[in-house]
């Protein structure tokens, strides 16, 4: 049989693996075979990577294997060639010490992936927190056009005729029974209606964050973020990127084109709008790194500072994902930007298009999820950024989801070294605290953890709840799940693992909070602060973990997105030639 390649705009990366007769083209092609492959299938059509992060203990990602198909059945409908290929999957629910410490590693895998194989384009199929930026991350490194799927989020849980959130209400619930408000069996019926459906969070937390930011981004096709894990609509969102992206291999439509500093400038106030976690806050600077943007925490607030958050849905509000994408999704919030003039319209997307071609005639199905400025949640929503000599390099914190009098706040301080100290101390009613406190927990950062694990919406002191005190003043190094609430301070830069001043802040201290103004303080004197970091010793416990090792000997600060050091950068994908 005669290999006669197909005719395409230029010679295809995955040619040098399987185009022509040469001994090396044909051991490639003829192991791929093996699994029933036709001989045209190596004809020059393009090779589209379906990267799935399908696994059952990620539990949100479970139902993509039935996704992969529907990508299949559109890469070839275009004339492409789709493989399927399973990647890291990091799960958020599973995943210990933290599933951010591997957001890095999958990233690396997934990067490899790429570059090593005969790929054209990739399809990025994703959908627990961690998985899409960190393939995203990947495929920002190797610069082949690749279009994200998410698995969108599960159904609407309800429990005695109220709506319950995914974690949102774990935390609610959780506090309800250390407060004596609901009992142990009440909980454990309760668990029965968070998750009924495959997806994952139903709340506007980290996975339906980024899976918003994805197509902020222009990395998504539009309308993909808010669909429904179980809505034949999915399966249809699923099948058109597959068909969009062998035009994007034909095109040379790469991330770079699509990921510039005005696409993370939409991202950055779609994230205020929308009440989004502060987790896309670490992704975005991360994978802004990846492609070579120039991200700092000052855009994040310089852009996001005066964006309302308008989208009702929990934890900033009371409605869910469901209710969002029946009320017309992230084309309506992207629209209203566009129309505040806070969104780049002419930002180039996935589709070819322009952000604001694809939005400018839809339509608000419901104006009490997604609302009219003037009925806002948050007049000023976004992510606050936060400086001081305790964040000399910024920390953030979600207005939206805190309560408005904590928001201007000064407390003594009631410190724990570590999540251990804070497990030990904080049901003993002997623990010398009040509503009036500010929580303090330090060495939870990425390398202080490590991996910098979703702990800083610590749970309140009994006792506190007890009073019908539900909100206090936490501040620590560490993340909190998109899901959770409360006037938390997150991601304290520089962490107190690596000599930050959180590392020195005592019992017994004051600490001044003012959002508006944007500060954190410690009420001491620089000399007392100066003296207390120059006795200050690092106690980092070595990990055993040869990737654990190498991810806190590596990683940089949150304030940067907590990338590895040696990652950051976009390497391209070179064609690989071997010689077997």
């Amino acid at each position: 049989m005669t290999f006669t390649p197909a005719k395409w705009p230029r010679k295809l990366r995955s040619q040098e693996w399987f185009g022509g007769t040469g001994r090396d083209q044909i051991y490639h092609r003829g192991w791929m075979k093996n699994q029933g492959f036709t001989h045209d299938m190596f004809d020059g059509r393009p090779v589209i990577g379906i990267l799935n992060t399908w696994s059952e203990l990620t539990p949100c990602n479970a139902h993509l294997r039935d996704l992969a198909e529907r990508v299949k059945n559109g890469v070839y409908e275009a004339g492409g060639f789709p493989v399927e290929v399973p990647v890291m999957s990091a799960s958020e629910s599973t995943f210990r010490p933290t599933a951010m410490m591997f957001r890095n590693l999958a990233a690396l895998a997934v990067e490899e992936t790429i570059r090593g194989q005969p790929m054209d384009g990739c399809v990025l199929l994703v959908g627990c927190d961690k998985t899409t930026p960190s393939l995203l991350m990947g495929a920002a490194s190797t610069d082949l056009p690749s279009i994200v799927v998410t698995g969108g989020p599960m159904l609407n849980g309800y429990f005695r005729g109220e709506r319950v959130g995914s974690g949102t209400h774990l935390w609610k619930f959780s506090e309800a029974v250390k407060a004596g408000e609901m009992s142990t069996e009440d909980f454990l019926e309760a668990e029965a209606s968070m998750s009924r459906s495959a997806g994952s969070c139903n709340t506007m937390g980290t996975a339906s964050t980024m899976a918003s930011m994805a197509e902020a981004l222009g990395m998504a096709l539009s309308g993909n973020a808010a669909i429904p894990a179980v809505d034949s609509r999915r399966r249809v969102m699923a099948q058109m990127s597959g068909r969009r992206i062998v035009q994007m291999v034909k095109d040379d439509l790469k991330p770079s084109d699509v990921m510039t500093k005005q696409a993370f400038e939409n991202a950055i106030r779609t994230n205020g709008a929308i009440g989004g976690s502060t987790n896309a806050v670490i992704h975005l600077l991360a994978m802004a790194g990846r492609v070579g943007v120039d991200l700092t925490l000052d855009d994040w607030d310089r852009c996001g500072r005066d964006v309302a958050t308008i989208v009702n849905l929990m934890p900033s509000g009371k409605y869910l994902m469901e209710e969002f994408f029946y009320a017309g999704g992230l084309p309506v919030v992207l629209k209203h930007l566009g129309e505040a003039g806070l969104l780049h319209k002419d930002a180039l997307t996935v589709s070819g298009e322009t952000m604001w071609d694809q939005v400018k005639d839809v339509v608000n199905h419901n104006d009490d999820v997604i609302r009219p400025v003037e009925k806002a949640l948050t007049a000023q929503g976004g992510i606050a950024v936060l400086r001081g000599n305790l964040a000399p390099k910024g920390a953030v914190i979600k207005p939206s989801a805190a309560s408005a009098h904590l928001l201007q706040h000064r407390g003594r301080a009631v410190v724990f070294e570590d999540i251990d100290d804070y497990k030990a101390k904080i049901n003993d009613d002997a623990l010398d605290i009040d509503e009036t406190c500010v929580m303090v927990l330090k060495n939870c950062g990425p390398k202080g953890y490590p991996g910098m694990a979703e702990v800083g919406n610590m749970g309140l002191p009994p006792k506190i709840l007890k009073k019908g005190i539900t909100d206090m003043v936490r501040i620590s190094d560490a993340r909190m799940s998109g899901t959770a609430y409360g006037t938390v301070v997150l991601h304290t830069s520089p962490e107190a693992a690596d000599g930050g001043p959180l590392a020195v802040v005592r019992n017994g201290d004051f600490i001044e909070l003012d959002v508006g103004a944007r500060t954190i303080h410690l009420d001491i004197s620089d000399e007392e602060l100066a003296a207390r970091l120059k006795d200050w010793t690092p106690n980092i416990e070595k990990q055993a973990s040869g990737y654990a090792w190498l991810h806190q000997t590596h990683t940089r600060g949150a304030d940067t997105g907590a990338d590895l050091d040696f990652l950051v950068g976009c390497r391209g994908a070179p064609v690989g030639r071997d010689s077997h």
